[in-house]
């Protein structure tokens, strides 16, 4: 490892000060690890948050979704078989990574762009999206009409859904 792969961070709660020094996985991994410990406060509160980082994303579903230079695309490593529903949501997830990830601008999707993306039927699309609004998985961007993207609880629900499906 060289120099500039190293990350080094200092963390001071209260009295206490300590330096954390390696590669930024190592670097996470041990500060998240002496938060925990010495904050229980903050450990409470880590349980009963919910909210999915680009890595963590990447980690759950890199065996489904793929950033290609046509943009994110829904590409399985096996044989899984998706739902219509299940395409979409991996299909919003991605665009989610791509963003987070500085591949694209934006993380909502139009029916034609998802459509583009995963070739299914648009009226299945539109039917799969008005079932996930109304569910609280999707929402509607506020500031573009015609717009959507996943939801907090709909990664949650994902999540659950793909496990039985595919682990």
């Amino acid at each position: 490892m060289n120099q500039a792969e190293n990350v080094n961070v200092i963390v001071a709660v209260g009295d206490v000060k300590v330096q954390f020094s390696g590669s930024a996985e190592s670097v996470m991994a041990s500060v998240m690890s002496f938060l925990s410990k010495q904050v229980p406060t903050m450990d409470l509160a880590r349980r009963i948050s919910l909210n999915y980082a680009a890595q963590e994303l990447v980690e759950a579903y890199s065996h489904l979704i793929k950033i290609t230079p046509e943009g994110p695309r829904v590409i399985p490593d096996s044989n899984v078989r998706l739902s219509d529903k299940d395409t979409v949501a991996l299909q919003l997830v991605a665009a989610r990574i791509a963003k987070d990830l500085g591949r694209v601008q934006d993380d909502a999707m139009q029916v034609a762009e998802m459509h583009a993306a995963t070739a299914l039927n648009p009226k299945s699309i539109s039917s799969r999206i008005s079932e996930m609004v109304k569910a609280g998985y999707v929402a509607r961007d506020e500031k573009e009409p015609g717009k959507y993207r996943i939801t907090t609880s709909g990664i949650h629900w994902l999540n659950s859904t793909i496990a039985i499906k595919v682990r």
